[in-house]
């Protein structure tokens, strides 16, 4: 990275909000354009922007050409780690590019061609990343879906971006359980209205899939005979992937990446944010399915010239809660992000942090934890026991990359246990109440950026422009809703504090289920909880905590719940109304960890309920039901 853009966090943050004209035509120069862009920004009329529209580049090229260009051909590139399978591998920066080179050369023999919309279903493998890499080789939109959703939801996502080509695996593996996913695609292909041509098929030998003939191929014999293609020029704003969240009408929505102002944000995420440099060996512990997969595990660490651990495993029972550990020391990691539910998953089964003893976490410099809010009592667990600097920030996946941190990369932004940390440059962070008025540091409302959003965030919906525009810039005019809640206290630390619609109304009181939920997260027994709203026909909501407790703890339920109480009156008050505490064995998540809490509301108040697709046992929902009757 060169050195001028080294600096105090300060002058930085303040440009990029003055003139962030000027200072992302900065930053760009670190991009190797095949065409530099003339024209940095453009404000659309319905108060969308555009980043570099007239550039030209390649994600791939950048990815993994570009980084053997400048020497880094024989550092490894990827390596893939699966205590699963008990298989490991490791790829130079020469060896994926070829890898990847020859199968965007199959892509393109089986009709792909640039802009088209591909399928990505895959678990955790090398493969899923070469589909990616390759796809952006050829200027092909990829998305990825997670491997192992359920038919109805693949099918819908199809039908969404009606796709030329789909790949998988012939299956993945969930702790002991092997997943076959081909009777998943072929029922999800039957649902679907769109069908791709052809599905290209990874055999695993856990579960070898039986193949369609006229539709299927077996990925590794096609290849056979195959040639490499080079990098093909795209322009900066066409799509390099989509990628689906949940809407709440139902149907997913598709985050559009555009290859210009993502590149951009992943050299600058990588450098400024995180204090990476090129050499390092980086670990984002996710799935490719979501988008820490796309921003911290494939692309932003490969731009960045970095090793990137690919990961194929839990957090525990692969084969204990040390597992993490067992990397950090084996591949010499520098830095790794994971999601504070992970860590809550180590300590509630070694609180004791037993299974660290005698590793060495000597290469290690930072932990970064997101993806949730990271309550006080885990950060200073993680902190205690591995006595690194651990690091709470916030971003989403609109965004794509982080939108509070510390900024490693520049001086003078000193983290702040306890928040998100301060806004990153270019985003200029607010809170506002719900009439649109800006409040004052230290009063909770809604999180909001003022436009423009810097580059790497989502300007539109696949297909559904009006609709970004109604998710997102409706509520407040000239602002992007984040949909969170929190406030920003007198040094410019932003606080988090959960959902919008995880702040709870008792009594004509607003209350925080994220304060709530880090207030029991301090009870020594407490592993983790969920505080939610639950319907009271006096107070209107009411909160109810579900705990689950540390293994080992010799406390009985009710003596927890009955100090849990009377910790929630001394530090919030009676009018909190906190009376009611539910031990359960485990808490319903999402697989890449967060909390259904959504589905737990409806759960406690009676309500019919849809079992998600994205949950990672169906069951924990009838126990919790049970609990609550």
């Amino acid at each position: 990275m060169n050195n001028r853009n080294n600096g105090h966090y300060a002058r930085h943050y303040a440009q990029s909000i003055a003139e962030p004209e000027v200072y992302w035509a900065q930053q760009a120069l670190q991009v190797d354009w095949y065409r530099p862009p003339q024209q940095t920004l453009q404000t659309l009329p319905d108060g969308t922007h555009r980043w570099f529209a007239d550039g030209q580049l390649n994600t791939c090229h950048l990815a993994l050409d570009l980084q053997i260009e400048q020497g880094r051909g024989d550092q490894w590139a990827l390596i893939y780690d699966s205590p699963v399978t008990d298989q490991q591998a490791c790829f130079t920066f020469n060896q994926l590019r070829d890898e990847v080179a020859r199968l965007a050369g199959l892509l393109r023999q089986l009709g792909v061609e640039k802009g088209d919309g591909v399928i990505i279903y895959m678990p955790m493998i090398p493969q899923a990343a070469m589909a990616m890499l390759a796809c952006a080789r050829i200027g092909a939109v990829h998305s990825v879906v997670f491997g192992g959703f359920a038919p109805h939801e693949l099918a819908i996502r199809i039908d969404d971006l009606k796709p030329k080509l789909l790949l998988t695996a012939s299956c993945g593996l969930e702790f002991d359980r092997v997943i076959p996913y081909k009777p998943l695609v072929d029922k999800a292909l039957e649902l679907a209205r769109f069908n791709p041509r052809r599905v290209l098929v990874w055999q695993r030998p856990q579960s070898l899939a039986l193949l369609q003939e006229g539709r299927d191929l077996d990925w590794a014999q096609a290849l056979h005979g195959v040639g490499p293609v080079d990098p093909v020029p795209v322009s900066s704003l066409d799509p390099l992937y989509i990628l689906y969240t949940s809407g709440t009408t139902g149907k997913p929505k598709g985050i559009v990446r555009e290859n210009g102002g993502h590149a951009v944000a992943m050299r600058y995420t990588m450098n400024q944010v995180y204090g990476m440099q090129a050499g390092d060996v980086w670990w984002g512990i996710s799935d490719v399915g979501w988008v820490v997969g796309h921003t911290l595990i494939v692309y932003g660490p490969l731009m960045a010239g970095c090793t990137t651990i690919f990961y194929e495993g839990k957090p525990v029972r692969t084969p204990d809660a040390g597992a993490y550990w067992r990397v950090v020391e084996q591949y010499g990691v520098n830095a790794l992000f994971c999601a504070p539910t992970a860590i809550r998953a180590i300590r509630k089964e070694d609180p004791q942090g037993r299974l660290l003893k005698g590793r060495d976490l000597d290469s290690l410099r930072r932990v970064f934890l997101a993806g949730e809010k990271l309550d006080s009592s885990t950060h200073e667990w993680l902190q205690q026991l591995t006595a690194k600097p651990v690091l709470d920030h916030w971003w989403q996946t609109e965004t794509g990359w982080p939108v509070t941190a510390p900024c490693l990369g520049l001086e003078g932004h000193e983290p702040a246990p306890g928040s998100s940390n301060r806004a990153v440059p270019g985003y200029a962070v607010q809170v506002l109440d719900d009439e649109g008025r800006r409040l004052p540091p230290g009063e909770q409302g809604a999180i909001v950026i003022a436009l423009p959003l810097p580059p790497g965030c989502s300007q539109t919906l696949w297909g559904d422009h009006e609709r970004y525009l109604s998710a997102y810039l409706q509520a407040f005019a000239g602002y992007y809703n984040t949909g969170d809640g929190g406030f920003i206290d007198d040094s410019g630390f932003v606080h988090i504090m959960g959902r919008t619609d995880d702040v709870i109304n008792v009594s004509g009181h607003r209350l925080s289920t994220g304060e709530m939920e880090d207030l029991t997260g301090q009870h020594p027994a407490v592993a983790e909880s969920a505080v939610i709203g639950v319907h009271d026909d006096i107070k209107g909501q009411v909160p109810l905590a579900l705990v689950v407790l540390k293994d080992g703890v010799e406390q009985g339920a009710d003596v927890v719940s009955r100090e849990l109480i009377a910790h929630m009156r001394e530090r919030i008050g009676a009018l909190a109304c906190f009376n009611r505490v539910v031990v359960v064995k485990r808490l319903p998540k999402t697989r890449s960890g967060k909390t259904l809490r959504a589905v737990l509301r409806k759960i406690a108040d009676g309500e019919a309920y849809t079992i998600p697709a994205t949950i990672d046992d169906p069951l924990i929902l009838e126990e919790i039901a049970n609990a609550l009757r």
